[in-house]
């Protein structure tokens, strides 16, 4: 004897009873009061997202109160390695020659967080399509991609490319990259994944909110999300399946992050001082309200304490030679082992703690009226990768130059825009060329007088550029492009 089949509007009833059940139990049957004015698909959406939240979890999130920060007085700066000079040195030999032998062997991944838009910008896509480059306008993901691509070949080793999306650009980001054939990168070697979603609560009641009638108010969990994204996706199996034991995190914004850096993998993954599971990169900051965290020791495990935490008094001191304290600015630049991302991310749990943030979220009210609050109403859940160093034991931080390695693209104008961007990006490469003899123009500040862009095809590093038919001279106001 058949069971007999039912219809997709029986199955539906069926989940929407159970969902209500327990919506029931945790006071939140008002999320399904616009159910009968949805149709088909709407309803199908509303019902599938509130099926995939963890009450329980909420719940827990919500009573726990603000993450607690280590009292002030018990911080201290964390030591760092000074940088390096640029290109090999006998200071690095060694450091650069197990970093290299990793990368040859297969066992270093790329992770790239991308999960924003270019809304603040004014652009209207995924952030990583923002023309990024100074003279040709690369978008930020093919600044990527070409690093990744010059890598692989350099060392004779495909280098897989992780991509953490959001759902609001994910099929955009997909689209885009099979637009441009993945510049030229094996497509099996990509791997695009989403991280995960939270809702936001009502900061007074701590009920869930309407986005629209269909959707409730989502944000995104954060970047230390992406560490929980790669192993439920899947992408951290296939990574050790691989061989893969070293992954090299950098955010999207920044055009100028070396996605494989030789020196620093070797200090990392070889280093005495290294517990080889998770490193970090920094510049020195040089204004106390510069809007990075700051590397900080305490109970001697090292931390990241965002700037707003830091209290006035610490951002501001300073040593006898007048530099900052505590001046080791985190640039969101780290190698993080796959063994650890394994560990924290076991059974299903998530070893990072999540952290509160008041913001204005809009919503529907009762009537289905959307509300734009004029002030913060509700919490948002957030977890940063940072927050891993203080589980990862011994933890290498290493100093590198603004102008070669940080010059994100975060605001239209002002500190960290394109045209801040651009600046550090034409210093760096007349640096570069200056080392090989070609004269560069400069002004009374020391920045590049002119637009310079060197693809990283032509050269990962300044002794790349010795086989490169170089001009003697870049005069004012040029663009150059190699």
């Amino acid at each position: 004897m058949t069971t007999p089949d039912v219809g997709p509007s029986v199955r539906m009833d069926e989940r929407i009873a159970e969902l209500r059940r327990r919506l029931e139990r945790h006071q939140q049957t008002y999320l399904l009061r616009f159910l009968p004015q949805l149709g088909a698909d709407e309803r199908a959406t509303l019902v599938g997202q509130l099926e995939a939240i963890d009450f329980d979890q909420l719940a827990q999130l919500a009573a726990a109160g603000a993450h607690d920060t280590p009292d002030a007085a018990s911080l201290v700066p964390a030591p760092y390695v000074p940088a390096p000079p640029d290109g090999p040195d006998e200071s690095t030999s060694h450091h650069r020659a197990a970093g290299e032998t990793l990368v040859r062997s297969g066992a270093v991944a790329v992770l790239t967080v991308a999960g924003g838009q270019g809304t603040r910008l004014g652009w209207d896509g995924p952030k990583g399509t923002y023309p990024a480059t100074v003279v040709t306008g690369k978008p930020l993901f093919r600044c990527f991609a070409e690093q990744i691509l010059a890598a692989g070949k350099k060392y004779e080793r495909p280098i897989p490319w992780l991509i953490m999306t959001s759902p609001a650009n994910h099929a955009a980001t997909q689209a885009f990259f099979d637009d441009n054939n993945f510049f030229g990168l094996c497509r099996t070697d990509v791997l695009m994944f989403s991280q995960a979603m939270l809702p936001s609560l009502d900061a007074q009641s701590g009920a869930l909110l309407l986005e629209e009638r269909d959707r409730i108010a989502l944000n995104p969990d954060g970047h230390g999300g992406s560490l929980r994204a790669l192993a439920s996706s899947g992408a951290l199996d296939e990574l050790q399946t691989r061989g893969v034991r070293h992954i090299s995190y950098v955010q999207i914004d920044n055009p100028l992050v070396r996605v494989i850096d030789p020196v620093f993998l070797g200090l990392h993954a070889d280093d005495a001082g290294s517990s080889g599971r998770m490193s970090s990169k920094m510049v020195e900051k040089t204004d106390p309200a510069e809007k990075v965290g700051v590397f900080t020791r305490h109970d001697g495990r090292t931390m990241v304490i965002e700037y707003s935490d830091l209290p006035p008094a610490l951002a501001e001191a300073r040593d006898d030679a007048g530099r900052l304290r505590f001046r080791a600015g985190s640039i969101a630049v780290h190698i993080i082992a796959t063994d650890f991302v394994a560990e924290l991310t076991r059974d299903r749990a998530f070893a990072l703690p999540f952290h509160r943030a008041l913001k204005r979220v809009p919503f529907l009210d009762a009537t289905g009226l959307r509300v734009e609050p004029d002030t913060p109403n509700a919490i948002k859940f957030e977890t940063f990768v940072f927050d891993a160093l203080p589980l990862a034991g011994d933890s290498i931080v290493l100093e590198t130059r603004r102008d070669n390695e940080f010059a994100p693209i975060k605001n239209a104008q002002g500190a960290d825009s394109p045209a801040t961007s651009h600046q550090l990006q034409s210093d760096r490469a007349g640096r570069w060329l200056e080392a090989h003899g070609v004269t560069i123009p400069r002004d009374a500040d020391g920045h590049v007088m002119a637009k310079i862009e060197i693809s990283p095809l032509t050269a990962l590093e300044p002794a790349d550029l010795v086989a490169v038919d170089l001009p003697k001279k870049v005069e004012v106001g040029a663009e150059v492009a190699l």
